[in-house]
């Protein structure tokens, strides 16, 4: 076993309020400079809808992301041989107006424009060529636009939902929407580190965060077509990639990313787990319908005696196996099993796990007859609450899952490769946790359903309990279990790493990740 330490999140999509404080939080601090302004290292979408940059799902459009061969994996549009074919023109990448062109508005027109009879403008101008432009489009372009032909009816996850279903979702009555917030996923098998001629593009040994040397980087941009989240962007004043960081500086100082630490729903969680770097390729090549079973698979038991081994063999300190112990995102993924990776099928091995929403989902109601509570009632406000009792049969509250707003063939194509057992399972969770505390809060449920419910979904009430906590209650460090920077370890290995120097991460002496290998 090859174990080593990687930094992992968590969103939990029920909680996110789509406020985009995350998003600007991120901009201001990094990329809020010439060059970068279309750049949203964290963006959030509106689901259904086409996201940023328009289709980015869709790799028949970008080649992004590994394809299967067999029993290996190849790059789908990048790579060395058809990085030779497309170096100096590469027709997958995404163009301007797929993402939006940057502009800004001549505020001075509205200080400094003479006495006239109409008020004063301030028109838009392109912050590329500085010229007059018309807006079509931003970054959150189609915010809040659930049941539009021109967003909604566009996204590729649709594709796989039934003509008559989809119809039903974009009927006024059924229209819903949930948020996306994404960045980087920091994967285990990062196409982007895979395609890069030039090298810049390296996985740090310490902590997995995977970052771009912008001394290195030569903007072949051949990153920004392997990558399928389309999290690589191009600095078109630098001539550089740029992409998230995680936060890496915050995060050797004890912090929380900017986006996750200003995150209004705090719907964001960030820990270590521990993972068997020999199974990335066994994982990464799996079929379709094991592909999610194999790549949470590859993330270990922190308490197990023979990992905890294997990981102090390999490098890993004391602290940070302790802080994968205690990791919120190990309790989602591997413990309760609530928190899936966002398109397995592209084969990066994301370290970045969603909770599917369960959306307006409630249990139904039915009319019940008052002619016997009639004699009790001393005024009118006690017909409403007596009138409407919740039918709290077991198969009536798991059936309107598959009843939701939205269908769950939709869900299983974003988070489980269109497997939609994977996503009842966690719905049901989802379910069995509200209705257990309601149990607690209201009891207008009895102990006996509550107790069944939980039991068909696979969970104690103490599990219930530890999930509502970390959900509802959490403090700052329940949610982001950051481990101890160990600045003597990196001292070393830049010692170690000779005219490499500075550029391996720990775990990558040989001075490999620097060159992307």
């Amino acid at each position: 076993m090859d174990i080593r330490s990687q930094i992992s999140m968590v969103f939990h999509l029920d909680k996110c309020i789509g406020c985009h404080t995350c998003s600007i939080a991120c901009k201001n601090i990094w990329t809020d400079r010439k060059g970068a302004e279309y750049q949203w290292w964290n963006n959030v979408e509106t689901k259904p809808g086409t996201g940023y940059p328009t289709k980015w799902e869709d790799q028949d459009i970008y080649k992004g992301g590994w394809e299967k061969k067999g029993d290996d994996i190849d790059l789908k549009g990048a790579g060395h041989r058809k990085s030779l074919t497309n170096i100096f023109h590469n027709p997958h990448l995404p163009q301007i107006d797929d993402y939006y062109e940057p502009f800004t508005y001549k505020y001075l027109d509205l200080i400094e424009s003479g006495p006239s009879s109409d008020q004063p403008t301030a028109r838009p101008v392109s912050l590329i060529t500085g010229k007059p432009m018309n807006i079509k489009s931003g970054p959150n372009w189609d915010d809040d636009l659930s049941g539009t032909p021109d967003y909604a009816r566009q996204d590729p996850n649709l594709e796989a939902v039934t003509p008559a279903e989809k119809e039903a979702l974009f009927q006024l009555e059924r229209m819903a929407m949930f948020y996306l917030p994404r960045i980087c996923n920091h994967c285990l098998n990062p196409a982007c580190v895979a395609s890069c001629p030039s090298g810049a593009i390296y996985k740090r040994g310490e902590d997995g965060v995977v970052l771009i040397n912008q001394d290195v980087c030569r903007g072949w941009r051949m990153c920004i077509t392997a990558c399928p989240y389309k999290k690589t962007y191009y600095n078109w004043n630098s001539g550089k990639s740029e992409k998230c960081i995680l936060c890496f500086p915050r995060i050797e100082s004890g912090l929380a990313p900017a986006c996750m630490h200003s995150c209004v729903g705090r719907i964001r969680y960030l820990g270590v787990v521990l993972y068997d770097a020999d199974r990335i390729h066994e994982a990464a090549s799996a079929p379709d319908e094991s592909l999610v079973d194999a790549h949470l698979n590859i993330i270990l038991d922190p308490f197990d005696e023979e990992v905890i081994k294997a990981a102090k063999e390999n490098g890993v300190a004391d602290s940070t196996i302790r802080a994968a112990q205690q990791s919120p995102t190990y309790k989602f993924t591997k413990v309760w099993k609530m928190a899936l990776p966002l398109h397995s099928e592209f084969r990066t091995m994301p370290m970045l796990f969603y909770v599917p929403p369960l959306l307006p989902v409630m249990a139904s109601i039915r009319n019940v007859d008052q002619s016997a509570q009639k004699e009790k009632m001393n005024d009118k406000a006690k017909v409403w609450p007596d009138k409407w009792l919740y039918d709290t049969s077991t198969d009536e509250l798991f059936g309107s899952i598959h009843q939701a707003r939205f269908p769950m063939k939709y869900m299983a194509e974003m988070f489980s490769v269109g497997d939609e057992s994977r996503v009842e399972e966690v719905m049901k969770k989802l379910m069995a946790v509200r209705i257990h505390r309601r149990q607690v809060t209201v009891g207008d449920i009895s102990k006996e359903k509550a107790a069944e419910t939980l039991a068909e979904a696979g969970l104690t009430a103490e599990e219930a309990e530890e999930i509502y906590y970390l959900t509802s209650l959490a403090k700052f460090d329940d949610r982001f279990v950051i481990p101890a920077a160990h600045r003597e370890q990196a001292i070393e290995l830049m010692e170690f790493a000779g005219d490499e120097k500075g550029s391996a991460g720990f775990g990558f002496k040989d001075g490999s990740a620097k060159r992307g290998l």
